[in-house]
């Protein structure tokens, strides 16, 4: 625990005599993740991914970030959204949430925000770059934790929602949350079209059709060992970007 860091455990009086680089703000979704992870996986990863490369950043570095509370709402697929509680955000609103934390922040006079970014259904592009003419000394950088770092030489099976990654991920953090028993095989269908498969386009895909436990790849090889090799190393990457737009100039 780190009230310097950490918004989620913090007080004012912990806060308030220090002066902060850029805030850090992890997003995620509610949702279903097969039957063995918690609906906010995607929250309680990219704000424990994002906690531990703050700290890392603040003690080599001396970069000071706030990571706030990760955002829960996000972007759903249709069929994904008829799931008991599986909570979907519009674009407005998520775009609401983001502006409001901007304008706070900017009103306090912090003028960078990195969002740590859990959830694939989740999009910002569009939302920074409105941002950015509304705000035009406020920097917006996005990264998705999960994406940082290849898959390949750290799980045997390569993860989609709920699979390898995100359980053995989950097993490091969080092993308390996670009963391998109960998971699903994580089986899931491609498309019947080539074109979407081969991604010449995209398209949402409807969640009931293509997996039959909500899961997208297979999680049962999972191992808190694994979890902790690819956290450390997205972490590692983390820790750098935070240093870099939390002590340098963006443009040379």
């Amino acid at each position: 625990m780190n009230k310097e860091i950490d918004l989620s455990v913090s007080c004012y009086g912990s806060v308030k005599d220090l002066s902060y680089d850029v805030a850090i703000l992890p997003w995620g979704a509610t949702e279903p993740h097969n039957y063995h992870l918690p609906y906010l996986t995607d929250c309680i990863l990219s704000h424990r991914t994002s906690v531990d490369a703050a700290e890392k950043a603040f003690s080599e570095s001396g970069v000071r970030c706030m990571v706030l509370p990760p955002v829960t709402y996000g972007s759903q697929n249709p069929g994904q959204r008829d799931y008991p509680f599986c909570l979907h955000a519009r674009y407005e609103t998520q775009r609401a949430i983001l502006g409001d934390v901007v304008a706070a922040l900017h009103l306090q006079g912090i003028r960078k925000l990195i969002i740590v970014n859990g959830h694939g259904g989740n999009s910002f592009k569009n939302m920074i770059r409105d941002l950015s003419v509304d705000f035009p000394d406020f920097l917006i950088a996005i990264t998705n934790w999960y994406g940082i770092v290849p898959q390949e030489g750290y799980f045997e099976n390569k993860d989609d929602h709920a699979g390898e990654l995100e359980t053995s991920v989950m097993m490091y953090y969080h092993p308390e949350l996670v009963n391998l028993d109960e998971a699903g095989e994580g089986t899931s269908k491609p498309f019947a079209l080539s074109s979407l498969n081969a991604q010449i386009a995209w398209l949402p895909r409807y969640w009931s059709k293509v997996s039959a436990d909500t899961g997208i790849g297979d999680p049962r090889k999972s191992t808190p060992e694994k979890g902790e090799r690819y956290a450390k190393a997205v972490i590692e990457k983390l820790a750098l970007l935070f240093t870099e737009i939390g002590s340098k100039e963006v443009y040379l």
